[in-house]
């Protein structure tokens, strides 16, 4: 069935079987062994152990030897960014530089290019266990649209939470992109309600989102953030942001402002449950408890954080304070991967490491804690679902999508490590999905991807890169 959009294919019934242990990621945290799943029309019927579920459906996946978990959500990435992996002249610059470095060559993506980079990071994506993906794109050159991601994310059958990000503020007017590629406030404001309108799926089970996503305080108005909060609370749509990325962003915010990036973001009318910020690495005491107290949501980029040395975000401490957490791989031209277990594993090894500056000569009950692996499985998914507003995602529970991925455990990789095979997901080197299912239907499935051609994709994503970035 490869080239047929897979929300096109009909609907069954999927019987998931014997798996050594399935992690359901419920409010109870159950871990259950020898089980498995009955799944109808791509919504859970039943969870439980292998002998109480039914014996028959139309297709029977036995998944003895491998653990099972809820599909991983992805927070925050930038597609097309997977186009300019490793540039020379952006590998060892801090962000602002970095991105003035990249801002031209972005200038020269077509429709095309980002078709292809959309397939091949919702590939990679896949191949990590991802089964939910927000992507923020906010650059629109030479008639590239954000329905031109659609289209693509559709053809691979992952769910897609669709940013419209913009950029308004070129260098002319004190921002950093360079003026031809930003936008009127009329032009993204028109193009934020026409694809609300277009492709907005509120239901459960969506398969495509509408997210409004200003880029970030230094390159939009603020009479944009201000009209785009109106225009998503009108539609009921989530909006998202850049926030607190970098000690140069809050000089910016103070220095235009005359305030810090959070307290500017409330004059904005830019708090509450239908908001979540990407990083939030520069956040105070004060700052974490108007976020709980707003119920806003961050997506954690760990690697994206160390690559471009912006610090590392207060991650236990906003959980502690009830703080709705999910994690996201970034850009990959700022973290270089979309492998989102190995994210898993980068906030936790990221966390301990802050627990240990913060106190590492201190023991016993003094001592910080430390991110423990189930904490940074929950982030991926229990913490993604809610920061993306999805109930119907983030566990393995009746009445909620059939999302989940499968890792073979007899592979060289875990080797004395089965005593604890959840921890050892996590501890032990990042590794590739067996299985990975959306809605039921399978876009991984026995290590080999099934909504594209890998090899062909691969070529003609190089193809794309080589001629943008020479």
């Amino acid at each position: 069935m490869r080239g047929v959009p897979y929300h096109c294919l009909p609907m069954s019934t999927l019987l998931v079987r014997n798996a050594t242990l399935l992690a359901t990621m419920d409010a109870q945290r159950r871990e259950l062994k020898d089980a498995g799943l009955f799944i109808r029309d791509g919504f859970i019927e039943q969870v439980g152990p292998t002998a109480e579920l039914p014996t028959q459906a139309d297709e029977v996946l036995d998944l003895r030897g491998h653990i099972l978990l809820p599909g991983l959500v992805n927070t925050h990435h930038h597609f097309v960014q997977i186009l300019t992996r490793a540039v020379p002249a952006a590998q060892n610059v801090n962000l602002f530089n970095w991105l003035t470095t990249l801002y031209p060559i972005w200038a020269r993506l077509t429709p095309d290019d980002v078709k292809v980079a959309t397939r091949t990071a919702l590939a990679e994506l896949a191949l990590s266990g991802c089964t939910t993906a927000s992507d923020h794109l906010y650059i629109y050159p030479n008639g590239a649209r954000l329905d031109d991601q659609i289209e693509a994310g559709l053809q691979m059958g992952l769910r897609l939470h669709a940013s419209r990000g913009s950029m308004t503020l070129g260098e002319s007017q004190g921002g950093l992109p360079p003026d031809s590629v930003v936008e009127t406030d009329a032009q993204v404001l028109a193009e934020s309600r026409r694809l609300v309108e277009t492709y907005h799926d509120p239901k459960p089970g969506a398969l495509v989102r509408v997210v409004l996503a200003p880029c970030s305080p230094f390159n939009v108005s603020p009479d944009l953030m201000r009209e785009t909060a109106k225009l998503a609370r009108h539609y009921g749509v989530h909006m998202h942001t850049h926030l607190a990325e970098t000690q140069d962003e809050e000089q910016y915010t103070l220095q235009h402002y005359g305030m810090r990036p959070v307290a500017w973001m409330e004059t904005m009318d830019w708090l509450g449950p239908d908001v979540w910020y990407a990083h939030s690495v520069h956040v105070n005491d004060a700052e974490i408890a108007q976020y709980a107290q707003h119920n806003c949501g961050v997506a954690h980029c760990p690697s994206s954080n160390m690559r471009l040395a912006s610090g590392i975000p207060p991650v236990l401490k906003m959980l502690n304070a009830g703080v709705r957490v999910g994690l996201g791989v970034d850009g990959s031209a700022s973290n270089d991967s979309s492998h989102l277990l190995a994210e898993v594993r980068q906030a936790m090894l990221l966390a301990r490491l802050d627990a240990g500056q913060r106190g590492a000569s201190l023991s016993g009950e003094d001592a910080p804690p430390l991110m423990a692996a189930r904490t940074a499985l929950e982030l991926a998914t229990r913490g993604g679902a809610a920061v993306l507003g999805r109930s119907d995602i983030g566990s393995l529970e009746v009445g909620k999508c059939a999302d989940f991925f499968a890792v073979d455990l007899h592979q060289l990789g875990f080797a004395g490590a089965l005593h604890d095979p959840l921890a050892a997901l996590v501890f032990c080197a990042p590794v590739q999905a067996d299985y990975t299912v959306v809605g039921g239907r399978f876009i991984v499935k026995e290590g080999q991807l099934q909504t594209a051609d890998l090899p062909v994709l691969v070529e003609q994503h190089n193809q794309a890169a080589t001629r943008l970035v020479n």
